[in-house]
């Protein structure tokens, strides 16, 4: 299914959801065994990873940012022009750092733990726009 590129549409669909456990990201030269994480993306220093703060501590990696991940359940194009502008634009106007990653179906953001509520209620009102 291709994903939407209508701005209008996908604000008005962000549908999000927050997944209940705490996230950290972590970085290693390969992933070690076991280790699941949700995103994963290469660079020059080693492997970033975003896992479970629980999974983190069972492999012994020093995670950092605790965070909430929330998936944007509209189906957006990869292609869409100020999709993500507009949303981080909103959570940063409510003060509230966000990492958002890309997947093939939806928008990923990754916010501070202790800021996943206020960040739920702004991407709700930003749907209602």
């Amino acid at each position: 299914m291709p994903g939407d590129a209508d701005l209008a549409r996908l604000l008005a669909g962000i549908d999000p959801v927050l997944h209940p456990e705490p996230h950290v990201f972590v970085t290693v030269p390969v992933l070690p065994e076991g280790l699941a994480p949700v995103a994963t993306i290469r660079e020059d220093e080693g492997l970033s990873a975003v896992v479970t703060a629980e999974d983190a501590a069972a492999h012994g990696l020093a995670g950092t940012f605790v965070c909430a991940w929330i998936t944007l359940r509209v189906y957006s194009a990869l292609d869409a022009v100020g999709f993500l502008a507009v949303v981080t634009r909103a959570l940063a106007d409510a003060g509230i750092g966000t990492n958002p990653v890309a997947g093939f179906h939806h928008d990923h953001l990754f916010v501070p733990w202790d800021r996943r509520h206020d960040a739920l209620a702004v991407l709700r009102r930003l749907s209602r726009a």
